[in-house]
């Protein structure tokens, strides 16, 4: 798409209104992220840690690549933003089971970045010609490069689904998927398809990365880790996304194992499953493993490994983000601030079932700073701690998991 040049005054206005577009404030681009992730058609996405984080950057990149071809040609046709952020984010699209549909979020995109851009420009001229010239120019190439940038991420969606069609790993997802599903495929086809077995009690894991530019290598590495944690070969693993790996074992693997390897892996996260019998059990354990990976990205918890047992109830506690927050600021008042070896010490307390002897020896302190840390932790709360004990655990576990402020 092609239209008259602008005039040397617009030219220049647009290219003012680009280099501000280059630093927009951190509100703009939470509003555009808000507005990409918002929607039922685009829930899987909001929901799904990888593809979130990679529409995010996807967001910024098209932003960038916008306002810097503005700022070195004003007003001139952008060519697709065809860099690696949203090439990146349409792979993991189809692995996911998406298609070119998901890309309506480009759309919600383009309206939430016309409206931005209209008060960037609004903010460079006070003639009403500059204005109209300047905003029909602009709103014309905000236009067409979304048509082709979505084109050609279409375009990138299709080849990579013909690829994913072919070869052994085209298989693996097809069957995992058909056992998720509840499908009728037999046992013994499926654990021929899959060489893995299907009757032992299994462990299922998600491991990602959010990082951008990471080895990828390090997400084959940490299955590889998880498998040896569960004294197994090998784990089945199923390449979910470009950084995210399904895995399985059979067994149950050792967590200390499981986060001595993650310390040689730092950009690598690991959410972990319960621990269940059968086809049954294969499929719970990968649901409880999703929980698990959403609760951490929900509460943008730092913890780069979490197990569903330790972290069941804060999942089912922090469903709302926002209530979550205003339970843990009710219940622990002035304590959520406090320095974190007060919070620690009211939660060995209550996992020692109020044991001051055996909390002081689990936190390896004296029993009498224990108990000046406890009545000092108790002036802080809006409740005297044993008025409320479940509600004071909850809340600090779901500070714990979430991160201090």
């Amino acid at each position: 798409m092609s239209w008259p040049p602008p005039s040397p005054r617009v030219r220049e206005l647009i290219r003012r209104g680009a280099e501000l577009a280059l630093t927009p404030p951190a509100e703009w681009l939470a509003e555009l992220d808000a507005a990409v992730l918002t929607g039922e058609s685009r829930q899987q996405i909001a929901a799904d840690p990888v593809l979130a984080a990679g529409t995010r950057r996807t967001n910024r990149s098209n932003l960038l690549f916008w306002a810097a071809s503005n700022v070195r040609a004003p007003g001139e046709p952008v060519p697709a933003n065809d860099t690696e952020a949203p090439l990146a984010v349409a792979r993991d699209m189809v692995r996911r089971g998406l298609d070119e549909s998901a890309l309506d979020a480009y759309r919600v995109g383009e309206s939430t970045a016309v409206r931005l851009w209209t008060q960037i420009a609004c903010t460079l001229t006070t003639d009403p010609q500059e204005l109209r010239e300047l905003l029909d120019v602009s709103l014309r190439s905000i236009s067409a490069f979304v048509d082709d940038t979505v084109s050609a991420i279409s375009v990138r969606m299709r080849a990579e689904r013909d690829e994913l069609t072919r070869g052994t790993h085209a298989e693996r997802r097809e069957t995992v998927a058909l056992l998720l599903e509840g499908a009728p495929i037999t046992r013994e086809r499926a654990e021929l398809r899959l060489g893995y077995r299907l009757r032992g009690p299994h462990t299922a894991a998600i491991v990602w990365t959010d990082a951008t530019d990471t080895d990828l290598q390090q997400l084959d590495r940490a299955a590889d880790a998880f498998a040896e944690a569960a004294d197994r070969p090998r784990a089945l693993s199923v390449l979910a996304g470009t950084a995210t790996r399904w895995l399985w074992v059979d067994g149950r693997p050792d967590r200390d194992r499981v986060r001595a390897a993650l310390d040689l892996l730092p950009d690598v996260r690991v959410a972990v499953g319960s621990t269940a019998p059968d086809l049954d059990g294969f499929r719970r354990s990968h649901l409880d493993a999703l929980t698990t990976q959403q609760m951490l990205v929900r509460l943008t918890s730092p913890s780069r490994l979490a197990f569903h047992h330790e972290v069941e109830l804060v999942a089912l506690l922090s469903t709302d983000p926002e209530r979550a927050d205003r339970f843990v600021k009710r219940t622990l008042g002035a304590l959520e601030t406090a320095p974190p070896e007060l919070a620690d010490t009211v939660s060995a307390f209550l996992a020692e079932q109020c044991n001051a002897t055996r909390a002081a020896e689990r936190l390896f302190t004296h029993r009498n700073t224990l108990l000046r840390r406890l009545a000092r932790a108790d002036r802080l709360l809006p409740r005297p701690l044993a008025e409320h004990p479940v509600e004071v655990g909850a809340a600090l576990a779901l500070l714990q998991w979430r991160g201090r402020p």
